[in-house]
């Protein structure tokens, strides 16, 4: 039988793994696993690389107004006299203030300088201190085949693009809602193929793909990414323990007020809906992770936008988590104190986070984590992260 390409492997043969297609806001899978505990957790993919600090701004940092001078136009939310919360962010406040709402800053996979989107996130998904090697599947599947008693929970597959995360031995299915959208996969590469080697146009698709985003319906009402909660909301109240899925649309490039704004608004909806329809009792065992490719630079560039970066930043929710606060070692952003002089430098291992988080709500051993689901890791010191 012949084997079917993956999204990578079509696009590498094709000569065309560009910037905004790695992080098309126009693909959006699902999985599910049902496990044998009675936490849950959520990892959400934010492709194309969040820019953390302009999602929690650090005015408290002497050196931050200068290099952002039009981005922050609009004031944020004061968290906690040193950091502020993007506006586009303003319905978590109210997670926020209970403790269920935090953020790990200057965090960062071990992947640096090259900031190509398929690469990091491939490196991101892997769980892996380098790209390449023997190591094939996800980072949460190898956590889900070190737990006993673990089987497929039923759901529908629909569309064509896995996430690498959930790919491996343990069994997990999947799902994906039915947006109507208005361009093929097949339109979409041809866009890509011509417009990636001018800066100007990619910049333009990025912005129209997103847009199409925020007109995606599903056919049974409302639009993709609250349709996506609502049914992970309800598989995790009944046998799913451990869900993932990805939103997209975080490459800033030019316009980044307006396009931010529009993809923190839909991360908004998206947690306030899994709160909402969990129910109280479901919510206060779940912990949600989003995590992001690579970070951007510290400095906006001449559209108004930031370009790829390093050092980033990992958002988490839930009332299993210890929130009402930010986490991680803050390096400042003089520029003798950037990475690179361009970039927020890492000061964490973002695997570490997710490590702790995954053994406080699954017993998972620390030797586990460390060597198996993620090799090459250091947990370091506990963080508390979890209640």
């Amino acid at each position: 039988m012949r084997r079917l390409l993956t999204r990578r492997e079509m696009l590498a043969r094709a000569g065309v793994i560009g910037c905004s297609l790695a992080a098309s806001p126009l693909i959006t899978p699902m999985a599910f696993a049902k496990a044998p505990w009675d936490t849950r957790l959520v990892v959400i993919i934010l492709r194309g690389g969040l820019d953390g600090l302009d999602a929690v701004r650090p005015v408290g940092d002497p050196a931050f107004a200068a290099l952002r001078p039009k981005l922050n136009a609009e004031p944020g939310l004061d968290l906690d006299g040193y950091f502020a919360l993007h506006p586009g962010l303003a319905p978590l406040m109210p997670l926020w203030r209970a403790g269920e709402l935090g953020f790990v800053h200057a965090v960062s996979t071990p992947y640096r300088d090259k900031r190509s989107h398929f690469d990091g996130q491939d490196l991101l998904e892997a769980g892996t201190d380098r790209l390449g090697g023997v190591v094939r599947d996800g980072w949460l599947n190898r956590m889900l085949q070190r737990v006993p008693g673990l089987e497929a929970d039923t759901a529908y597959a629909i569309g064509n693009d896995a996430l690498r995360v959930l790919e491996g031995e343990a069994p997990v299915a999947q799902w994906a809602p039915e947006a109507n959208l208005r361009i093929s996969p097949q339109a979409l590469r041809l866009a890509e193929m011509v417009m990636e080697p001018d800066a100007a146009l990619h910049a333009a698709l990025s912005e129209a793909l997103t847009l199409s985003q925020d007109s995606a319906e599903d056919p049974r009402g409302g639009r993709a990414h609250q349709q996506i909660a609502r049914f992970a909301a309800r598989r995790l109240r009944a046998d799913a323990r451990v869900a993932a899925f990805s939103l997209n649309g975080w490459d800033t490039h030019r316009g980044q007020a307006r396009a931010l704004t529009r993809s923190l608004g839909r991360l908004s909806e998206v947690l306030i809906t899994l709160r909402t329809d969990l129910g109280q009792a479901a919510w206060g065992k779940t912990a949600v992770l989003a995590l992001t490719e690579f970070g951007r630079t510290a400095r906006e560039n001449g559209t108004a936008g930031t370009d790829h970066g390093t050092g980033g930043m990992m958002i988490m929710a839930g009332g299993a988590v210890r929130g009402g606060k930010v986490y991680g070692i803050w390096p400042g952003l003089a520029e003798v104190d950037l990475y690179d002089r361009r970039d927020l430098m890492p000061t964490g291992d973002v695997r570490s986070a997710a490590a702790w988080i995954m053994r406080g709500l699954t017993g998972v051993s620390q030797t586990d984590l460390e060597t198996g689901i993620f090799p090459g890791l250091d947990m370091g010191t506990d963080p508390g992260l979890l209640r």
